[in-house]
């Protein structure tokens, strides 16, 4: 039988190094800055250029699924898998925050 007082510390541990934890949002601020290389087809607030579609507003957990989808083939598009290629996680995290704060 567990103690109680081991499991409330479990449970807090779990907590402090981000185990069951949500992930940290992305720097939507930093996100500007790396998205510059998206403005040309998806604008500089992310609403889009016919054919390409507008970024402003949707889901930051969208988004980046859609990015490491680019970077790692399983979404094949050669323009995006290679600008996806150049970023990170956290800037694909950042340029995500950045794009979903627009309305």
């Amino acid at each position: 039988m567990v103690r109680k007082s081991t499991l409330i510390a479990l449970v807090a541990s779990c907590g402090i190094i981000g185990i069951g934890s949500a992930q940290a949002a992305g720097d939507a601020a930093a996100g500007k800055v790396k998205a510059a290389m998206c403005f040309a087809c998806h604008g500089d607030k992310g609403q889009g250029f016919a054919p390409n579609p507008a970024l402003a507003g949707k889901s930051e957990a969208d988004q980046v699924k859609a990015l490491k989808d680019y970077k790692s083939g399983a979404r094949p598009n050669p323009l995006m898998s290679g600008m996806a290629a150049t970023l990170s996680d956290q800037d694909m995290e950042n340029v995500a925050a950045y794009f979903a704060s627009q309305k």
